[in-house]
């Protein structure tokens, strides 16, 4: 006798009675395919988001827009440097979503568009340390932070009266539409002071870190996601930037790295950018070089 004629259909039997049963069905009254849901279609997000500004935040933000389209094939993002001025100012002619800013926005900024109906919102995305950079074969490996502005306003010139060879300082600086350019004015030139006229001023922080490779004589300054070995790293008042002096406040010149949005973001925006502010925004914050929020 062959059984599987008789195992085989009593065994589904037995399979289809069980499946019912956990079902809570009965064979007068089959399931039914379960029909999409309304609440699962509304989490398929759609839209397109304009982001512009920060040279420093570009490479971070590049990755965040490709990793969140990859996620979400219906969000369309488009990413543009250009230093955080042009960003701000993008915002304020409506012509962006977002702007980038590696420094805090400014008053006359907030009034002009206030003059406009805007509300700006600040919403802080990272933190970055600004390295002092020189060429590896440069023997100085320290500065204080009163020497680090007295060369950069032209006060120090020759490498040798802070312990260097006997050369002409070469000054490599971001151009003024930069937010680095700001920050370090602020921080290090000072805020009543100009950067020496002798100061080559160069569109982004590959551009210096390029110069100083090129250039025993050279010292720039760049974000910490730019800093690679054919730079060398110079201490500021004893502690050299990294992403661990950069997080624990020591390293100073430290700073936050924000987005700017006209009021809070809504819909595809307020997800965006809630992602960017979660484990996986800030993981490439992370990938990238620089320092993930608290």
């Amino acid at each position: 006798m062959d059984l599987r004629k008789f195992v085989a259909p009593a065994l589904a039997a037995l399979l289809l009675a069980g499946t019912m049963a956990l079902a809570g069905c009965s064979a007068e009254e089959p399931a039914s395919e379960a029909e999409p849901t309304a609440e699962g279609a509304a989490e398929e997000l759609e839209g397109s988001i304009t982001v512009q500004g920060s040279d420093t935040l570009l490479n971070v933000a590049t990755a965040w827009s490709e990793s969140f389209m990859d996620e979400n094939p219906g969000v369309d993002i488009s990413v543009q440097g250009g230093g955080s001025g042009t960003g701000i100012a993008a915002l304020i002619n409506g012509t962006v979503d977002f702007a980038n800013a590696s420094r805090g926005i400014k008053d006359e900024e907030i009034a002009e568009a206030e003059g406009k109906g805007m509300d700006i919102v600040e919403h802080s995305v990272a933190i970055d340390g600004i390295a002092v950079v020189v060429n590896p074969a440069n023997g100085v490996s320290d500065l204080s932070l009163d020497e680090l502005g007295q060369i950069f306003r032209g006060e120090i010139t020759n490498w040798k009266d802070v312990g260097g060879i006997d050369a002409e300082i070469v000054l490599l600086s971001r151009d003024s539409s930069s937010g680095t350019y700001e920050f370090f004015k602020e921080a290090v030139v000072g805020e009543d002071f100009e950067y020496a006229a002798s100061a080559k001023l160069l569109p982004s922080n590959q551009a210096i870190a390029d110069e100083v490779t090129a250039n025993e004589a050279g010292i720039g300054y760049i974000g910490l996601g730019y800093l690679t070995s054919d730079v060398k790293i110079v201490a500021v008042d004893g502690v050299e930037a990294s992403v661990e002096t950069a997080a624990d406040g020591t390293y100073p010149i430290s700073r936050y790295l924000y987005m700017y949005s006209d009021g809070e973001p809504q819909g595809v925006m307020a997800a965006y950018l809630d992602w960017i502010l979660g484990a996986e925004g800030q993981q490439l914050v992370e990938d990238e070089g620089f320092v993930p929020l608290p």
